[in-house]
């Protein structure tokens, strides 16, 4: 893996915390309801990769085999939620 800033390979892989150290940063999806965000039901795991040279911090996340079907499922732009459910 490079870093995006700057290309130097040399990143050191570590986590993200949140400010009350209680776990790590996870990534939510803009679509996941509130009751499924409450009890932490469709997280993604995040990686963080910092950069020696630079200090650029970058990201990347776990997702799982069905997002990848459902994301890319479609080109370009994603469509709306009520053309999704009208499909």
């Amino acid at each position: 893996m490079k870093c995006t800033a700057c290309g130097s390979t040399a990143l050191v892989e570590g986590t993200l915390m949140d400010a009350n150290s209680t776990g790590d940063i996870s990534f939510k999806t803009g679509e996941t309801s509130l009751i499924k965000r409450i009890f932490g039901v469709g997280n993604r795991r995040v990686h963080a990769y910092g950069c020696v040279h630079c200090q650029h911090l970058q990201l990347a996340v776990d997702f799982s085999e069905t997002d990848l079907e459902r994301y890319q499922e479609f080109e370009g732009q994603q469509p709306g939620v009520l053309e999704r459910i009208n499909t």
